[in-house]
């Protein structure tokens, strides 16, 4: 019973969070949504202003803070494992509702066209934004990241495999796919609003900061295997060309020097 409560709880997870990105697409690319990142606004700048702040403070707290080893430890004292990634999945969700419903519009325009090809092509250029996204995460498992995966295991009593550093497709080309997609979807817009320029200014810096943490993270778990991706595949501007690398070709001499 026990085992089917955490199934069951891991799917309403995955569910929720499903819901929460397709409205992100609405919200971020003012798309049939009527509160969207652009609206009308209704309170003083200054006022929506400090609103604003908040909620995407409150995100990168919750987003950042619960992705940290030392947290997950304490949190699996009170929950099963196996639950712990849908319960991080599951306080996402409901920190982007909330942004969701009490952001607040500020209006000015930072720039705006009514050219509907720029209009065309900065939406095609937007929902590839968000096609990158969601191929980064089947990339690197989607089952796993967003807790589905732990559940079922736990369900049918079967012991995860050992986490292994892999380097598919785009990750050749960056290191970081996911992010890139994010920048595209946050800055991509034939109409930015001073709202819209604080929540791009701050989600920019909020994955800047948050890829420095991660990669502290990676580096602990894989070694100078990390680092010597690193050390040849770029950050966040993704190359041109894949590097013709193997995983296990990432091996580091005494000197430093990529084998």
């Amino acid at each position: 019973m026990k085992k089917i409560t955490i199934f069951i709880y891991g799917v309403i997870s995955y569910i929720l969070s499903m819901a929460v990105l397709v409205y992100g697409i609405g919200f971020i690319g003012n798309i049939y949504v009527e509160n969207s990142l652009d609206a009308m606004p209704s309170i003083p700048f200054s006022q929506a202003l400090m609103i604003n702040i908040g909620l995407l403070s409150l995100f990168a707290v919750q987003h950042s803070g619960m992705a940290r080893s030392g947290f997950k430890k304490w949190l699996t004292q009170f929950i099963p494992a196996s639950a712990e990634r849908a319960t991080y999945n599951i306080f996402s969700s409901v920190v982007m509702i909330i942004l969701f419903y009490f952001w607040q519009p500020m209006g000015g325009f930072v720039w705006s066209t009514d050219n509907e090809v720029i209009k065309n092509l900065a939406l095609v250029t937007y929902m590839f934004g968000w096609g990158v996204i969601v191929l980064s995460t089947f990339l690197i498992d989607h089952f796993h990241l967003f807790g589905l995966k732990q559940v079922w295991n736990e369900l049918k009593s079967t012991t995860m495999n050992t986490s292994k550093f892999m380097m598919p497709s785009l990750y050749k080309r960056v290191r970081h796919p996911l992010y890139v997609g994010w920048l595209i979807v946050v800055w991509v817009s034939p109409v930015m609003t001073s709202a819209h320029l604080v929540f791009a200014l701050m989600c920019t810096a909020y994955i800047l900061v948050g890829i420095l943490f991660e990669e502290k993270d990676l580096e602990k778990e894989f070694g100078e295997q990390y680092r010597a991706y690193k050390a040849q595949v770029p950050m966040i501007i993704p190359s041109l060309k894949a590097k013709e690398i193997e995983v296990d070709q990432l091996v580091v001499n005494k000197q430093g020097a990529t084998s």
